[in-house]
Protein backbone atom coordinates (compact mmCIF):
# COMPACT_ATOMS: atom_id res chain seq x y z
CA UNK A 1 0.00 0.00 0.00
CA UNK A 2 1.16 3.62 -0.99
CA UNK A 3 1.05 6.28 1.45
CA UNK A 4 -0.60 9.57 0.83
CA UNK A 5 -0.46 12.66 3.20
CA UNK A 6 -3.73 14.64 2.26
CA UNK A 7 -7.48 13.71 3.22
CA UNK A 8 -8.90 13.46 -0.18
CA UNK A 9 -12.45 13.65 0.89
CA UNK A 10 -11.36 16.69 2.12
CA UNK A 11 -10.06 17.90 -1.11
CA UNK A 12 -12.59 17.10 -3.29
CA UNK A 13 -15.51 19.00 -0.49
CA UNK A 14 -12.85 22.31 -1.16
CA UNK A 15 -13.31 22.05 -4.96
CA UNK A 16 -16.94 20.93 -4.98
CA UNK A 17 -17.77 23.72 -2.78
CA UNK A 18 -17.32 26.49 -5.91
CA UNK A 19 -19.73 25.08 -8.18
CA UNK A 20 -23.84 25.57 -8.10
CA UNK A 21 -26.31 22.94 -6.40
CA UNK A 22 -26.97 20.94 -9.63
CA UNK A 23 -23.52 20.85 -10.96
CA UNK A 24 -22.21 19.77 -7.61
CA UNK A 25 -25.23 17.11 -7.25
CA UNK A 26 -24.56 15.81 -11.06
CA UNK A 27 -20.53 15.77 -9.75
CA UNK A 28 -21.31 13.78 -7.34
CA UNK A 29 -23.67 11.10 -8.54
CA UNK A 30 -21.07 10.85 -11.37
CA UNK A 31 -18.36 9.82 -9.40
CA UNK A 32 -19.89 8.31 -6.52
CA UNK A 33 -18.74 11.35 -4.12
CA UNK A 34 -21.82 10.87 -1.72
CA UNK A 35 -22.88 8.03 1.02
CA UNK A 36 -23.69 5.80 -2.40
CA UNK A 37 -20.64 4.86 -3.95
CA UNK A 38 -21.97 3.59 -7.06
CA UNK A 39 -21.57 5.63 -10.12
CA UNK A 40 -24.33 6.98 -12.21
CA UNK A 41 -24.79 6.67 -15.94
CA UNK A 42 -25.65 10.15 -17.55
CA UNK A 43 -29.13 8.77 -18.58
CA UNK A 44 -29.73 7.71 -15.23
CA UNK A 45 -28.57 10.98 -14.12
CA UNK A 46 -31.02 12.79 -16.55
CA UNK A 47 -33.72 10.91 -15.62
CA UNK A 48 -33.58 12.51 -12.14
CA UNK A 49 -33.13 16.15 -13.24
CA UNK A 50 -35.47 15.05 -16.21
CA UNK A 51 -33.03 16.13 -18.63
CA UNK A 52 -31.10 14.56 -21.81
CA UNK A 53 -27.89 12.69 -21.33
CA UNK A 54 -26.18 15.18 -23.50
CA UNK A 55 -27.23 18.52 -20.82
CA UNK A 56 -26.05 15.83 -18.12
CA UNK A 57 -22.65 15.72 -19.82
CA UNK A 58 -22.44 19.29 -20.75
CA UNK A 59 -23.57 20.39 -16.87
CA UNK A 60 -20.22 17.89 -16.10
CA UNK A 61 -17.52 19.36 -18.07
CA UNK A 62 -19.07 23.41 -17.05
CA UNK A 63 -18.59 22.11 -14.10
CA UNK A 64 -15.07 20.39 -13.66
CA UNK A 65 -13.80 23.31 -15.80
CA UNK A 66 -14.71 25.85 -13.54
CA UNK A 67 -13.53 23.97 -10.78
CA UNK A 68 -10.09 24.05 -12.24
CA UNK A 69 -10.23 27.97 -13.25
CA UNK A 70 -11.08 28.59 -8.94
CA UNK A 71 -8.58 29.52 -6.26
CA UNK A 72 -9.76 25.99 -4.59
CA UNK A 73 -7.82 24.23 -7.39
CA UNK A 74 -5.25 26.36 -7.21
CA UNK A 75 -5.53 25.97 -3.26
CA UNK A 76 -5.16 22.38 -3.95
CA UNK A 77 -1.84 22.36 -5.87
CA UNK A 78 0.25 20.18 -3.14
CA UNK A 79 -2.39 17.48 -3.42
CA UNK A 80 -2.22 17.17 -7.00
CA UNK A 81 1.85 17.69 -6.91
CA UNK A 82 1.54 14.50 -4.94
CA UNK A 83 -0.18 12.37 -6.96
CA UNK A 84 1.44 13.21 -10.26
CA UNK A 85 5.00 12.38 -8.18
CA UNK A 86 3.23 9.16 -6.66
CA UNK A 87 2.22 8.39 -10.43
CA UNK A 88 5.48 9.12 -11.69
CA UNK A 89 7.58 6.63 -8.65
CA UNK A 90 5.08 3.55 -10.20
CA UNK A 91 6.34 3.93 -13.71
CA UNK A 92 4.42 7.16 -14.86
CA UNK A 93 1.25 5.07 -16.36
CA UNK A 94 -0.89 3.22 -13.99
CA UNK A 95 -3.86 0.68 -14.38
CA UNK A 96 -6.81 2.77 -12.60
CA UNK A 97 -8.00 -0.11 -10.32
CA UNK A 98 -4.63 -1.10 -9.81
CA UNK A 99 -3.76 2.31 -8.64
CA UNK A 100 -6.59 3.15 -6.54
CA UNK A 101 -6.30 -0.10 -4.84
CA UNK A 102 -2.40 0.76 -4.11
CA UNK A 103 -3.74 3.70 -2.16
CA UNK A 104 -6.64 2.57 -0.39
CA UNK A 105 -8.80 -0.37 -0.03
CA UNK A 106 -11.84 1.84 0.69
CA UNK A 107 -14.50 2.56 -2.00
CA UNK A 108 -15.37 5.76 -1.05
CA UNK A 109 -11.72 6.85 -0.95
CA UNK A 110 -11.02 4.98 -3.98
CA UNK A 111 -13.89 7.54 -5.77
CA UNK A 112 -12.32 10.62 -3.85
CA UNK A 113 -8.95 10.16 -5.08
CA UNK A 114 -10.46 9.34 -9.07
CA UNK A 115 -12.24 12.56 -8.87
CA UNK A 116 -8.86 14.05 -8.27
CA UNK A 117 -7.09 12.79 -11.35
CA UNK A 118 -10.01 13.43 -12.98
CA UNK A 119 -9.87 17.36 -12.05
CA UNK A 120 -6.15 17.17 -12.35
CA UNK A 121 -4.79 18.88 -15.11
CA UNK A 122 -1.47 16.60 -15.12
CA UNK A 123 -3.46 13.87 -14.96
CA UNK A 124 -4.75 12.24 -18.17
CA UNK A 125 -7.03 8.71 -19.07
CA UNK A 126 -7.09 6.50 -21.50
CA UNK A 127 -9.88 4.28 -21.24
CA UNK A 128 -10.14 0.30 -21.66
CA UNK A 129 -10.16 -0.79 -24.80
CA UNK A 130 -9.44 -3.95 -26.81
CA UNK A 131 -5.30 -4.26 -25.77
CA UNK A 132 -5.38 -2.16 -22.58
CA UNK A 133 -6.89 -1.30 -19.25
CA UNK A 134 -8.20 1.35 -18.18
CA UNK A 135 -4.85 3.74 -17.33
CA UNK A 136 -3.41 7.03 -16.19
CA UNK A 137 -0.83 8.34 -17.47
CA UNK A 138 1.47 11.69 -16.49
CA UNK A 139 3.86 11.89 -19.68
CA UNK A 140 2.12 11.05 -23.28
CA UNK A 141 5.30 10.07 -25.06
CA UNK A 142 6.36 7.65 -22.55
CA UNK A 143 2.43 6.08 -22.47
CA UNK A 144 2.75 5.41 -26.46
CA UNK A 145 6.35 4.08 -25.53
CA UNK A 146 5.12 1.45 -23.69
CA UNK A 147 1.94 0.56 -25.13
CA UNK A 148 3.70 0.37 -28.47
CA UNK A 149 6.30 -2.45 -26.49
CA UNK A 150 3.66 -4.27 -24.98
CA UNK A 151 2.08 -4.79 -28.31
CA UNK A 152 5.56 -5.51 -29.78
CA UNK A 153 5.72 -8.18 -26.65
CA UNK A 154 2.19 -9.66 -27.69
CA UNK A 155 2.87 -10.09 -30.89
CA UNK A 156 6.34 -12.51 -30.43
CA UNK A 157 4.51 -15.17 -27.89
CA UNK A 158 2.45 -17.95 -29.43
CA UNK A 159 -0.63 -19.31 -27.17
CA UNK A 160 2.29 -22.17 -26.04
CA UNK A 161 4.73 -20.14 -24.52
CA UNK A 162 5.05 -19.86 -20.88
CA UNK A 163 7.54 -18.27 -19.11
CA UNK A 164 8.74 -17.19 -15.88
CA UNK A 165 7.93 -13.92 -14.50
CA UNK A 166 11.79 -12.99 -14.78
CA UNK A 167 12.23 -13.98 -18.26
CA UNK A 168 8.98 -12.32 -18.97
CA UNK A 169 10.29 -9.42 -18.11
CA UNK A 170 13.89 -9.36 -19.76
CA UNK A 171 12.33 -9.91 -23.07
CA UNK A 172 9.55 -6.84 -22.57
CA UNK A 173 12.75 -4.60 -21.73
CA UNK A 174 14.29 -5.70 -25.24
CA UNK A 175 11.46 -3.36 -27.07
CA UNK A 176 12.33 -0.45 -24.66
CA UNK A 177 14.96 0.77 -25.92
CA UNK A 178 14.09 5.22 -25.60
CA UNK A 179 12.65 4.78 -22.24
CA UNK A 180 14.29 6.29 -19.10
CA UNK A 181 16.80 3.94 -16.87
CA UNK A 182 15.01 5.32 -14.03
CA UNK A 183 11.80 3.59 -15.17
CA UNK A 184 13.82 0.08 -15.96
CA UNK A 185 13.24 -2.23 -12.92
CA UNK A 186 11.88 -5.23 -12.05
CA UNK A 187 8.53 -3.60 -9.57
CA UNK A 188 8.12 -0.54 -12.57
CA UNK A 189 8.10 -3.21 -15.67
CA UNK A 190 5.87 -5.25 -13.73
CA UNK A 191 3.30 -2.65 -13.31
CA UNK A 192 3.71 -1.74 -16.99
CA UNK A 193 2.85 -5.46 -18.15
CA UNK A 194 -0.27 -5.23 -15.86
CA UNK A 195 -1.90 -2.65 -18.67
CA UNK A 196 -1.50 -5.60 -21.01
CA UNK A 197 -5.20 -7.05 -21.90
CA UNK A 198 -3.26 -9.32 -23.73
CA UNK A 199 -0.38 -10.62 -21.68
CA UNK A 200 -0.83 -12.19 -18.31
CA UNK A 201 0.26 -14.08 -15.18
CA UNK A 202 -1.31 -17.83 -14.17
CA UNK A 203 -1.33 -18.67 -10.54
CA UNK A 204 1.71 -20.27 -11.03
CA UNK A 205 3.13 -16.78 -11.46
CA UNK A 206 3.98 -17.36 -15.06
CA UNK A 207 3.18 -14.78 -18.28
CA UNK A 208 2.13 -15.95 -21.45
CA UNK A 209 -0.76 -14.79 -23.97
CA UNK A 210 -3.59 -14.43 -21.69
CA UNK A 211 -6.51 -16.14 -23.93
CA UNK A 212 -4.23 -19.00 -23.73
CA UNK A 213 -5.08 -22.08 -21.55
CA UNK A 214 -1.87 -21.90 -19.82
CA UNK A 215 -2.94 -18.36 -18.35
CA UNK A 216 -6.47 -18.28 -18.88
CA UNK A 217 -7.03 -22.08 -17.05
CA UNK A 218 -10.75 -23.49 -17.50
CA UNK A 219 -10.50 -26.94 -16.51
CA UNK A 220 -9.05 -29.93 -14.67
CA UNK A 221 -6.78 -30.35 -17.73
CA UNK A 222 -5.32 -27.05 -17.69
CA UNK A 223 -4.74 -26.76 -14.02
CA UNK A 224 -3.08 -30.29 -13.85
CA UNK A 225 -0.96 -29.28 -17.00
CA UNK A 226 0.15 -26.14 -14.96
CA UNK A 227 0.50 -28.44 -11.53
CA UNK A 228 3.10 -30.81 -13.39
CA UNK A 229 4.67 -27.92 -14.98
CA UNK A 230 5.53 -26.81 -11.68
CA UNK A 231 6.43 -29.67 -10.70
CA UNK A 232 8.87 -29.91 -13.35
CA UNK A 233 9.12 -34.18 -12.93
CA UNK A 234 6.91 -36.96 -13.14
CA UNK A 235 3.77 -37.01 -10.33
CA UNK A 236 1.52 -39.43 -9.43
CA UNK A 237 -1.91 -38.27 -10.41
CA UNK A 238 -3.36 -38.56 -6.54
CA UNK A 239 -1.07 -35.29 -5.89
CA UNK A 240 -1.65 -33.79 -8.99
CA UNK A 241 -5.28 -33.72 -7.73
CA UNK A 242 -4.15 -32.85 -4.31
CA UNK A 243 -2.12 -29.58 -5.70
CA UNK A 244 -4.72 -28.61 -8.02
CA UNK A 245 -7.18 -28.27 -4.58
CA UNK A 246 -4.49 -26.47 -2.59
CA UNK A 247 -3.28 -24.30 -5.65
CA UNK A 248 -6.02 -22.82 -7.50
CA UNK A 249 -8.82 -23.46 -4.80
CA UNK A 250 -10.81 -26.18 -7.26
CA UNK A 251 -11.97 -29.09 -5.71
CA UNK A 252 -9.92 -31.90 -7.54
CA UNK A 253 -11.50 -35.60 -7.06
CA UNK A 254 -8.55 -37.84 -7.56
CA UNK A 255 -10.69 -40.36 -10.29
CA UNK A 256 -12.09 -37.50 -11.94
CA UNK A 257 -8.57 -35.82 -11.87
CA UNK A 258 -6.80 -39.02 -13.53
CA UNK A 259 -9.26 -39.74 -16.03
CA UNK A 260 -8.77 -36.39 -17.39
CA UNK A 261 -5.34 -37.04 -17.77
CA UNK A 262 -5.48 -40.25 -19.66
CA UNK A 263 -7.92 -38.35 -22.08
CA UNK A 264 -5.33 -35.33 -23.18
CA UNK A 265 -2.15 -35.73 -25.19
CA UNK A 266 -0.18 -32.87 -23.48
CA UNK A 267 0.19 -35.95 -20.62
CA UNK A 268 2.37 -38.92 -20.74
CA UNK A 269 1.65 -41.62 -18.50
CA UNK A 270 5.69 -42.95 -17.92
CA UNK A 271 4.75 -45.19 -14.71
CA UNK A 272 2.23 -46.49 -12.23
CA UNK A 273 -0.14 -43.37 -12.19
CA UNK A 274 2.90 -41.06 -12.74
CA UNK A 275 2.26 -38.86 -14.93
CA UNK A 276 4.95 -36.16 -17.23
CA UNK A 277 4.37 -33.40 -20.27
CA UNK A 278 4.69 -34.37 -23.50
CA UNK A 279 6.55 -31.42 -24.27
CA UNK A 280 9.19 -32.59 -21.92
CA UNK A 281 10.24 -35.42 -24.75
CA UNK A 282 8.49 -38.81 -23.52
CA UNK A 283 7.58 -40.95 -26.05
CA UNK A 284 3.60 -41.82 -25.47
CA UNK A 285 2.20 -45.23 -25.58
CA UNK A 286 2.81 -48.52 -23.21
CA UNK A 287 6.31 -50.26 -22.63
CA UNK A 288 5.39 -52.28 -25.88
CA UNK A 289 4.86 -48.84 -27.72
CA UNK A 290 7.99 -47.04 -26.85
CA UNK A 291 10.11 -50.06 -27.59
CA UNK A 292 8.63 -50.35 -30.69
CA UNK A 293 9.45 -46.40 -31.03
CA UNK A 294 12.88 -47.09 -30.12
CA UNK A 295 13.89 -49.70 -32.59
CA UNK A 296 12.39 -47.88 -35.45
CA UNK A 297 14.67 -45.06 -34.41
CA UNK A 298 17.53 -46.69 -34.05
CA UNK A 299 17.94 -49.81 -35.07
CA UNK A 300 18.29 -53.45 -34.04
CA UNK A 301 19.32 -52.71 -30.21
CA UNK A 302 20.59 -55.43 -27.61
CA UNK A 303 18.72 -56.50 -24.65
CA UNK A 304 20.68 -53.98 -22.86
CA UNK A 305 20.70 -51.17 -24.77
CA UNK A 306 16.70 -51.44 -25.06
CA UNK A 307 16.16 -51.77 -21.07
CA UNK A 308 18.89 -48.69 -20.81
CA UNK A 309 16.63 -46.74 -23.41
CA UNK A 310 13.27 -47.51 -22.44
CA UNK A 311 14.70 -46.30 -18.40
CA UNK A 312 14.81 -42.84 -19.93
CA UNK A 313 11.44 -42.84 -20.99
CA UNK A 314 9.36 -45.13 -18.23
CA UNK A 315 9.26 -45.78 -14.57
CA UNK A 316 9.17 -49.39 -14.69
CA UNK A 317 11.11 -52.85 -13.58
CA UNK A 318 13.50 -54.01 -15.85
CA UNK A 319 11.42 -57.32 -15.85
CA UNK A 320 8.37 -55.38 -17.04
CA UNK A 321 10.65 -54.55 -20.39
CA UNK A 322 11.90 -57.88 -20.82
CA UNK A 323 8.60 -59.63 -20.50
CA UNK A 324 7.69 -56.98 -23.29
CA UNK A 325 10.75 -58.46 -25.37
CA UNK A 326 9.84 -61.57 -25.33
CA UNK A 327 6.28 -61.45 -26.82
CA UNK A 328 7.31 -63.11 -30.45
CA UNK A 329 4.40 -61.44 -31.96
CA UNK A 330 6.06 -57.91 -31.79
CA UNK A 331 10.01 -58.65 -31.46
CA UNK A 332 12.50 -60.56 -33.03
CA UNK A 333 15.94 -61.12 -31.71
CA UNK A 334 18.64 -62.00 -34.13
CA UNK A 335 21.23 -64.39 -34.01
CA UNK A 336 23.86 -61.33 -32.36
CA UNK A 337 21.51 -60.90 -29.96
CA UNK A 338 19.54 -57.92 -30.98
CA UNK A 339 15.94 -56.83 -31.05
CA UNK A 340 13.87 -55.93 -33.47
CA UNK A 341 10.07 -55.29 -34.75
CA UNK A 342 8.53 -57.76 -36.75
CA UNK A 343 7.36 -56.79 -40.04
Amino acid sequence: MATITFKPKQSTKNLLSVLPDRARDVLISRYGLGKNTDKMTLDAIGKNYGITRERVRQIENYAIANIRKSDAYKSEKAVFSELETLIHSLGGIVVEEDFLRTLSKDKSLQNHINFLLVVGDSFKKKKEDDDFKHRWHVNEALAKQVEESLRKLYTGLTNDDLLPESEMVNKFLEHLENVSEKYKNQEIVRRWLSLSKSVDKNAIGEWGVASSPNIRTKGMRDYAFLVIRKHGSPIHFKEVAKQISLIFKKKAHVATTHNELIKDSRFVLVGRGLYALAEWGYMSGVVKDVISKLLEKHGPLTKEEIVDKVLKERYVKENTIMVNLQNQKHFKRDKEGRYAPVQ
